[in-house]
């Protein structure tokens, strides 16, 4: 019988093994849509020459001003002259080696442009889950702990009503009341125009202050989610017959709640672990737009409005591999903080 440690080495590889077919789908399927979606560079090259349009995917013919010399060079330059099978191919091998080719938008590596990007979007994701854990967690547990009393009902209207509302739509809403008709807040942006000068302090206070709108906006859908989440799970196991048994034996109520039934209450929360992977990364492309935020997301989106594809494939290429690597991540939290899980 194998003991835990090997148990765990074998599901990581075979985890790891998975992950190999699942890349291989998700970017070949992007890939496929990329090489044939109207709109590329040469496409937008020929609206700027010839003043028209024209949709026209791989190959295909759309009689504009370009000489057909120079259209040949154009689609040997963007590699849409090739079988698409051979074209993915070599992009999958450029891949692994870490080159993720030239943005056709900003003319620079793609790795270069995501990093210059990807500070804002962990400030963000950070900040965004520690604030959900710590209230979340404290929050679920007043609630479990004063069920159907004032505190859970009222609790329980703002928490609903915060799920119903989107991050970006709360966003716009506090930009239009609190940044333009009150001015209290900045519109947008990460930082000030003279934020260079200022000090460190200030500099960190001008960071904060433009940080306010958008963390109630990333923070208004997660907040619900978890909370409930951790509401439900405490109660669940302060009604389980290990916790009446603890009772009926003596054992102090407080320390029954406090130590084992919100000890296995934290489980499901591990759950959610491996997703702030993603928050890190990605943030939210509507709440990044809305407060005009230069991160990952906000990157994302301009990328597919100008057919910058290689930022596209790049971007997924990112976000696929973390989002893989977070559901691993939150099946191994789950597995290592309740003990009855086997690694079978």
């Amino acid at each position: 019988m194998k003991s835990r440690g090997e148990a765990l080495r074998d599901y990581v590889f075979r985890r790891l093994l998975l992950m190999i077919p699942t890349f291989i789908g998700i970017t070949f399927v992007t890939f496929l849509l990329c090489q044939f979606v109207p709109g590329g560079p040469i496409d937008q090259l020929r609206l700027q020459l010839a003043g028209g349009g024209g949709e026209g995917g791989r190959g295909a013919r759309v009689q504009l001003d370009i000489p057909d010399d120079q259209l040949k060079q154009l689609r040997e330059y963007y590699g849409f002259d090739k079988p698409l099978l051979q074209a993915y191919g070599e992009w999958l091998v450029k891949t692994v080696q870490f080159d993720f080719g030239q943005s056709f938008r900003y003319n620079e590596p793609v790795l270069r442009v995501i990093a210059d990007r990807l500070p804002v979007s962990l400030y963000y994701g950070l900040v965004t889950a520690v604030f959900t854990y710590l209230i979340c967690i404290p929050l679920g547990i007043v609630k479990a702990i004063k069920h159907r009393t004032m505190v859970d009902n009222l609790t329980s209207v703002l928490i609903f009503v915060g799920y119903a509302i989107p991050g970006f739509a709360l966003g716009a809403v506090l930009v239009n009341l609190l940044a333009v008709q009150v001015q209290i807040f900045p519109l947008g942006g990460f930082e000030s125009p003279n934020a260079a000068t200022l000090s460190p302090t200030a500099y960190a206070v001008d960071i904060v202050w433009h940080s306010i709108l958008p963390l109630v906006a990333y923070l208004i859908s997660a907040f619900a989610i978890e909370t409930m989440l951790m509401k439900n799970s405490l109660m669940e196991n302060m009604s389980a017959d290990y916790v009446r048994t603890a009772l009926a034996k003596g054992l102090n109520w407080r320390r029954a709640v406090f130590v084992h039934a919100l000890r296995n209450s934290l489980i499901p929360m591990a759950t959610s672990i491996g997703g702030l992977l993603g928050i890190f990364l990605t943030g939210s492309v509507l709440i990044e737009r809305v407060f005009n935020i230069q991160g990952v997301g906000l990157l994302f989106f301009e990328a597919i409005q100008a057919r910058d594809f290689p930022v596209v494939m790049g971007f997924l290429v990112i976000s696929s591999l973390i989002l893989m690597l977070g559901n691993l991540i939150s099946d191994l939290a789950v597995a290592f903080a309740d003990p009855r899980v086997r690694f079978e």
